[in-house]
């Protein structure tokens, strides 16, 4: 009998790509229900830029539950930079495992949260350096104004 294994993912999402497909993939392997928390527009401008998002946060929900992989896919709160309201959120949806990528920040944070409630962080897929949204972005924006 397969135990039941909730498995948590967050992030940004804009400008979907295979590097992104690939982490959602491997996470969802390590459980029986795959929940992905997206960043709010209002994360993603403080975090990124004013720039960004490309999608806003119900474009990025919509693309990411087209992709069948995950049993629920919402937006993290505005408020979401502290750690003990990063405490509230693992401690309502009670995930057995943090899915995060080899160079998910705050690590250690992450690891301590986990453990409070009992669950863990686990790295299921290593960073491409080659592929992300931000590179995909300049090097577009490059093409628009001829400096490549």
């Amino acid at each position: 009998m397969k135990v039941n294994r909730i498995v948590l993912v967050t992030g940004v999402f804009d400008c979907l790509h295979q590097e992104h497909i690939l982490f959602l993939q491997k996470a969802k392997l390590l459980g029986t229900k795959l929940v992905i928390g997206v960043e709010s527009d209002e994360r993603v401008k403080k975090i990124k830029g004013h720039n960004r998002p490309i999608y806003s946060e119900k474009q990025r929900v919509e693309k990411l539950r087209s992709l069948r992989l995950a049993q629920q896919v919402f937006v993290l709160p505005q408020s979401f930079s502290h750690p003990d309201e990063h405490r509230m959120l693992l401690q309502k949806l009670k995930p057995d495992i943090l899915a995060v990528s080899s160079h998910s920040p705050h690590l250690r944070e992450k690891q301590r949260l986990m453990q409070e409630i009992g669950g863990r962080v686990v790295v299921v897929h290593k960073h491409n350096p080659k592929i992300s949204t931000t590179l995909h972005l300049a090097q577009k924006q490059q093409e628009a104004y001829g400096t490549s």
